[in-house]
C-alpha cells in the first residue's frame, strides 16, 4: 500500500524527488542570537536528508518579520553563510531542501528587532501573546503603505535570490497560517479600501506580486507556496473568503510554480465555505501538484494520494521524533511517538 510514497516525483525539467515524503517547516528556534544556523541546525537537518524535500524552517526575510525567538532569517552575509553549511549538510546526504520564506505580518513583535511598527494588511491586531515569552503582548499592526507592500515584495525577491546563494533548491513562499501574506488574503485581517482590499482581485494582489517578483528572479520550477483558504490560525472566518481564494488558485495555475502546499494543522477539518477541507477545496481549484498535510501517518497520506487527492505528501512531528522516518516507513519500523518535550530537544 505504501509503494507509492517510495516512487520518484517529477515537480518540473529541473527537479525530481527521489520519494513523495517531504518534510514539513517545523519552526524549531534553534538560530543564534543573530538569527543565524547553528550547528544544532547542520546535524539536525543533515539527518533527514532521506525526505524527498525538506522544507526548511520558517525563515524571516528581514528584520521586522520576527515574531518568536532565535528564528532563523535569510537577510545577512552570515545568516546566508550559515544556511550554505546546513544545505551542504542535507545534499552531502543525498536530500533536496527548499527555504521557506517568512515575515510574520501582525504577529510580529518589536521586542525582536529593537522597537518600531508592527506591518500588516490592516490595523487588526491579534489577541494574546508570543508563544515562548508569554510576557509580550501583541501591538496593533500599522496598515502597509503603498511603499511598504512594494518594498516587501523586494525584500521577499531578494530573500529568494539569498536562498538560491545559500545553496537552496528553491524557496516555499509562506503564504499561509495568519502570517503577512495570509493577512491580505482574509476579510478578518484585511480591511483595506484601496488596490489591495476589498475585492478578490485586489486582496489576492501581493500574493501574487510577491510569486511573481520571486518567480522572475530565481524561477518558476524553483518557486513553492504555502496557502491557507480555510482561515483557523490566528484568524476569524469569513464566508466571503472563499471568493478570494476561487480568483487566487487560478491565477497560480497559470504561474507553473513547483507546488502549492496547504497549510493546515489538520486536515480533517472541514470548512462550510469551502465545502470541505482544505485540501479538497484546493485540489478542485488547482491544477498543479498539490502537498498534502495535517495530521496524516504514513498509511492515511498513501491512500489519500492513491486517491488523487493531493500528489506529495508532507509529515511534521513524526519527523521530529524520527529522524529515520522515511527509512523507518519504507522498512518496516517502529516510529518513536511525538511528544510535546521533543520540542526541547535534539534528535
Amino acid at each position: 500500500m505504501l509503494a507509492n510514497l517510495f516512487t520518484p516525483y517529477k515537480l518540473n525539467d529541473t527537479l525530481t524527488l527521489s520519494n513523495k515524503i517531504l518534510m514539513a517547516p517545523l519552526t524549531r528556534c534553534m538560530a543564534d542570537d543573530d538569527l543565524v544556523p547553528t550547528q544544532k541546525m547542520v546535524d539536525y537537518y543533515a539527518r533527514r536528508a532521506d525526505a524527498g524535500l525538506i522544507i526548511s524552517e520558517a525563515t524571516i526575510i528581514r528584520p521586522d518579520g520576527q515574531g518568536y525567538p532565535n528564528t532563523p532569517g535569510l537577510f545577512t552575509p552570515a545568516q546566508i553563510n550559515g544556511w550554505h553549511v546546513v544545505t551542504d549538510a542535507v545534499h552531502k546526504n543525498g536530500g533536496k531542501m527548499f527555504a521557506q520564506l517568512w515575515h510574520t505580518g501582525r504577529v510580529a513583535h518589536p521586542h525582536f528587532f529593537g522597537g518600531g511598527e508592527v506591518l500588516s494588511a490592516s490595523a487588526q491586531a491579534v489577541e494574546g501573546t508570543v508563544p515562548r515569552m508569554r510576557e509580550l503582548v501583541y501591538q496593533t499592526p500599522k496598515p502597509a503603505t503603498l511603499d511598504d507592500i512594494k518594498q516587501l515584495v523586494a525584500d521577499y525577491a531578494q530573500a529568494a535570490e539569498n536562498a538560491i546563494e545559500a545553496g537552496f533548491d528553491g524557496v516555499e513562499i509562506h503564504g499561509a497560517n495568519g502570517y503577512l501574506i495570509d493577512q491580505f488574503l482574509h476579510h478578518d485581517s484585511n480591511r483595506r479600501d484601496d488596490e489591495y482590499g476589498q475585492t478578490p482581485e485586489k486582496m489576492s494582489r501581493f500574493a501574487l506580486e510577491v510569486v511573481d517578483a520571486i518567480t522572475t528572479r530565481i524561477g518558476a520550477d524553483r518557486t513553492g507556496l504555502r496557502l491557507s483558504p480555510g482561515a483557523y490560525f490566528n484568524m476569524a472566518a469569513d464566508p466571503r473568503d472563499r471568493a478570494v481564494f476561487d480568483y487566487l488558485l487560478p491565477e497560480l495555475s497559470k504561474r507553473n510554480l513547483a507546488y502549492l502546499h496547504v497549510g493546515i494543522f489538520d486536515d480533517s477539518t472541514q470548512f462550510d465555505y469551502l465545502g470541505g477541507s482544505a485540501s479538497a477545496y484546493m485540489r478542485s481549484v488547482y491544477t498543479g501538484t498539490l502537498v498534502g498535510v495535517g495530521s496524516y501517518t504514513a498509511e492515511t497520506g498513501s491512500a489519500a494520494i492513491e486517491a488523487n487527492k493531493f500528489d506529495l505528501l508532507a509529515i511534521g512531528r513524526p519527523f521530529i521524533a524520527n529522524p529515520d522516518y522515511v527509512a523507518k516507513v519504507r522498512d518496516g519500523g517502529e516510529l518513536v511517538t511525538y511528544t510535546d518535550n521533543m520540542l526541547a530537544e535534539l534528535i
